[in-house]
């Protein structure tokens, strides 16, 4: 499909006109029938991500076709200590990210503070919270506990089950090591108070495409899966395969500690022919014995397969190389930002580089932050960005119920209104 033929079925789509170039497609999308409104919600059938940006933290909130929900990350660190590499925090600084998070959750979860699943991607603060950086200081068991990221959250929000990569002897594939945060510890601690409160926790186990399964009406959206695609520093291929990334240099080298990024959760969300694609931070260059250099993403784009949305690995922090962007062949790419050296340059060339594959695509930051306007300004990747992300937006995947049609909808961060700024549709490609 060429531009103009993508344009023409979005703005269809949108029950428009053919509006004829790329900026006014985006123009469709402030005029769709949404645009303006308050977000209406979830309807059952409805497979929903919420990418919930604060400015310091990555945090995703995901909802089900049947209802069951999942916190995918919920981040605190102080990223506002980053001086003039800071992206503004939304709403606002007075309140930090796992409230700004639980108070979303509670907003748009069809079971208000209830969430079935919680899991943390990687042992990093700005995706589950640290000793470091928190919103208060308290005692639980006589030890000090600290609110920040999941902690925090969980003062409103109750969780059904936790998913970790390395739970219960945090030693897979070596012992976990703390870097500097607290964030180990932290997790320890919330993973032992959330027990008490009925909580279960259970390792990710790769590979597996019932682990993270519907929990209210099992049976009746059966063209809905999640599939294990990378825990520890291993990838499962589609035929079962597992590709152990890291077990030659723990063998050669012996050491103490692991790129974390490297370590990341990795899955595959199936609704129908849509396919939703995550993999936390994923992303290290792994140097062998021989002194040559693996790029683990280009192994990733060996098991990943298509996907109609990707949320970039690594916020696009020098990230997504040309394999594995070949690999995904996606429609939209998203990303969490929380700093002015997210989505770089090189990333952003890359992902919109029509020698790649041809299809037209769309990239979605949490943040176009004005600053990186300017010094990005003319470059041919920036018409690929819509406006409604410029100031902050909280960005919701809306996949209808079959998969055969999803929409990418923009709704302002600056205030807990949930007023749509934007709305992009699509066709699910296969």
């Amino acid at each position: 499909m060429d531009r103009r033929d993508f344009i023409k079925t979005s703005a269809l789509i949108a029950g428009m006109a053919w509006l004829g170039d790329w900026e006014k497609a985006f123009a469709a999308g402030k005029a769709d029938k949404l645009a303006g409104k308050i977000w209406p919600g979830w309807k059952k059938g409805e497979f929903q991500v919420h990418f919930i940006y604060t400015g310091v933290a990555e945090s995703m909130f995901l909802i089900f076709p049947d209802g069951t929900t999942m916190l995918l990350d919920c981040g605190d660190h102080n990223a506002i200590g980053r001086g003039i590499k800071a992206v503004p925090v939304l709403p606002s600084p007075d309140r930090h990210a796992g409230e700004w998070i639980a108070r979303y959750v509670e907003r748009v979860n069809p079971s208000r503070n209830e969430v079935d699943y919680m899991m943390l991607s990687h042992y990093h603060s700005d995706h589950g919270g640290c000793e470091k950086f928190y919103a208060s200081e308290t005692t639980r068991n006589g030890e000090p506990y600290y609110l920040s990221g999941f902690s925090q959250a969980a003062e409103w929000l109750t969780f059904g089950k936790a998913i970790d990569r390395c739970w219960p002897d945090y030693n897979d594939p070596i012992p976990l090591v703390d870097d500097g945060s607290g964030v180990v510890a932290h997790m320890k601690k919330f993973y032992a108070e959330a027990q008490k409160h009925g909580t279960k926790i259970e390792k990710f186990r790769l590979g597996e495409t019932n682990q993270i399964a519907l929990v209210h009406h099992p049976d009746k959206y059966k063209n809905f899966s999640v599939r294990n695609i990378s825990a520890n520093g291993r990838l499962c291929t589609p035929d079962g395969k597992i590709i152990d990334i890291y077990k030659d240099y723990i063998k050669e080298k012996n050491p103490k500690k692991l790129n974390e990024n490297g370590m990341s959760l990795g899955m595959i969300f199936q609704y129908g022919d849509f396919r939703f694609y995550t993999a936390g931070d994923f992303s290290d260059r792994l140097k062998r014995p021989d002194g040559t250099k693996d790029e683990t993403e280009d192994i990733m784009a060996e098991v990943c397969g298509r996907a109609n949305v990707a949320k970039l690995n690594h916020h696009g922090h020098y990230s997504m190389p040309a394999k594995l962007i070949a690999a995904l062949r996606s429609q939209v790419y998203v990303s969490c930002v929380w700093d002015q050296l997210h989505n770089v340059d090189p990333v952003m060339a890359r992902l919109s580089d029509k020698s790649i594959y041809p299809d037209e695509r769309i990239i979605c930051p949490g943040i176009m932050p004005a600053e990186r306007r300017k010094v990005d300004q003319g470059k041919e990747w920036m018409d690929n960005v819509p406006k409604a992300t410029y100031e902050g937006a909280h960005i919701i995947l809306n996949v209808e119920p079959g998969g055969k049609q999803f929409s990418i909808n923009m709704l302002t961060a600056k205030d807990e209104s949930m007023r749509v700024e934007s709305v992009m549709r699509f066709k699910t490609k296969k």
